[in-house]
């Protein structure tokens, strides 16, 4: 078996354990045998946008990861499938670059993008979304929208 193979192997196994029973983040879909696509749910506080300048807060969000060949030398490429408000989002695109190394569990990765959502992680120095990263430099008093440790059992 090939490394590349192993380790998609691997972190599907991770995975599929770390999330089995987790109330807050479920696999709900993969493709791939081993799995190099994952369908993600979060179910913690974030915000989408509504209409042209709003946005409101929503408890369920949904996001894709994609394992490339490269993987694991260059990050998963992840994007939101549900519309997220936050300043390392955009439609196409969640910036993990500032996050990744080739030693990082997928599943670490995910917890991560739960911290994204909920705002326990941001980076206003290099934004995305310029919206987002303004509201959270005025609103950091709100923030994070949750304080719960989302990575417990990972």
């Amino acid at each position: 078996m090939n490394p590349r193979i192993r380790r998609l192997q691997n972190d599907f196994d991770q995975v599929s354990r770390a999330f089995a029973s987790n109330p807050r983040i479920s696999i709900i879909a993969t493709e791939g045998t081993p799995a190099e696509k994952y369908t993600v749910e979060f179910k913690v506080l974030g915000l989408v946008p509504r209409g042209e300048e709003g946005f409101e807060q929503a408890g369920v969000h949904r996001a894709e990861i994609f394992l490339s060949i490269d993987y694991p030398r260059r990050p998963p490429f992840c994007r939101m499938i549900s519309p997220t408000f936050h300043p390392n989002i955009d439609p196409q695109k969640i910036c993990i670059g500032d996050h990744w190394n080739a030693g990082q569990s997928l599943a670490q990765l995910i917890v991560r993008i739960a911290e994204m959502i909920s705002f326990q992680s941001y980076n206003n120095k290099s934004p995305l979304n310029a919206r987002a990263a303004a509201w959270a430099e005025q609103n950091i008093g709100m923030l994070p929208l949750e304080r719960t440790d989302l990575g417990a059992g990972v």
